[in-house]
């Protein structure tokens, strides 16, 4: 048997501590609106350098990008989306869809003459459309299609673009901009953003408490009659996907308190159990979906603390079977 002394243990463990992969908390983004209650965002960079995109969508994505029409607007931008943008963050608020707000902020590398060349070019030959508006020193161009709202759209800096559906919200993140502090954005979503990895392809966040009490829940066949109920104590939502040679999925319920998440917890299990029962009869059917019902079967369903958690994997191998499948 080997036996560490302490100096030796401690630079094991440091070793140990090293090597072990870490997960980078998101911090909030500076220009988040301050009655913001869910945040996506995608690492569009982490996501297109995967092994998977890679493998099975580049090509064709690039494909896509060669159409002659969509050169031309994107020489004109002076954009390359595989290389010129990184991250996008979407943030959104309101009680209900009448009352919903959003501000989309893209990342990247931007040349702003040629965006603002664009842009304004196309205010002056479809007026119906585009036009610039001027609020102080604010800038921004609204698009206005020809049904439903319009889109503002502003340019930051050479980093930042960002678009929303009014321009209160536009005025406000301009000013974020310029500022130094941090987003003055609710203490349970900044804590639920620290728990996100900003490594991971895409995560959602979103404080839900008080919000679902209105949610007409259906009395249909199957449902429990606890739903309503437990849904009244659910406080946050969070998901997690992360793209690299397999795809994972981690869902996050934040639960009121313990007993609610146990509740929660078993009322998820038994949902699961009926949709993996389904797997066996799927897979007779139509053997092609083998691996569809081999992912329901990576399903797991835990209860940490206040929070279930729902996580499954879809394996490289399942992916290329799924893509062998249709491409028959």
């Amino acid at each position: 048997m080997i036996r560490l002394s302490r100096p030796g243990l401690g630079v094991a463990l440091a070793v140990a501590l090293a090597a072990a992969p870490t997960v980078r908390a998101s911090e909030p983004d500076k220009l988040l609106p301050a009655d913001t209650d869910t945040v996506i965002a995608f690492n569009l960079r982490q996501i297109i350098d995967s092994d998977i995109i890679k493998k099975y969508a580049l090509e064709k994505i690039k494909e896509a990008l060669q159409d002659n029409e969509a050169q031309k607007v994107l020489s004109e931008l002076g954009l390359d989306p595989l290389k010129d943008v990184h991250r996008v963050v979407v943030s959104g608020s309101g009680k209900d869809q009448t009352d919903m707000k959003f501000l989309i902020i893209v990342h990247g590398k931007f040349d702003l003459e040629k965006l603002d060349k664009a842009v304004s070019l196309q205010t002056k030959q479809d007026k119906d459309h585009y036009s610039l508006i001027v609020d102080g020193q604010d800038k921004m161009f609204k698009y206005q299609p020809d049904t439903g709202n319009p889109l503002y759209i502003a340019l930051v800096d050479e980093g930042t673009v960002i678009l929303a559906n009014s321009k209160k919200s536009i005025r406000t993140a301009l000013a974020a901009a310029k500022s130094s502090q941090k987003p003055a954005i609710s203490r349970e979503l900044a804590t639920l953003l620290a728990s996100m990895d900003d490594k991971s392809s895409l995560w959602m966040a979103s404080v839900v408490k008080g919000k679902l009490d209105g949610v007409n829940i259906l009395n249909g066949p199957g449902v429990s009659p606890n739903l309503k109920a437990l849904l009244s104590k659910l406080d946050s939502v969070s998901v997690v996907i992360r793209v690299t040679t397999d795809v994972s999925l981690d869902i996050s319920l934040g639960m009121a308190d313990t007993t609610a998440a146990v509740a929660a917890g078993q009322e998820v299990d038994q949902g699961l159990q009926m949709v993996k029962g389904f797997a066996p009869a799927l897979t007779a059917q139509n053997p092609q979906m083998k691996p569809l019902a081999d992912v329901l079967q990576t399903i797991k369903n835990t209860v940490k603390e206040k929070s279930v958690v729902i996580s499954a994997k879809l394996s490289g191998t399942a992916i290329e079977q799924m893509v062998k499948a249709a491409g028959k």
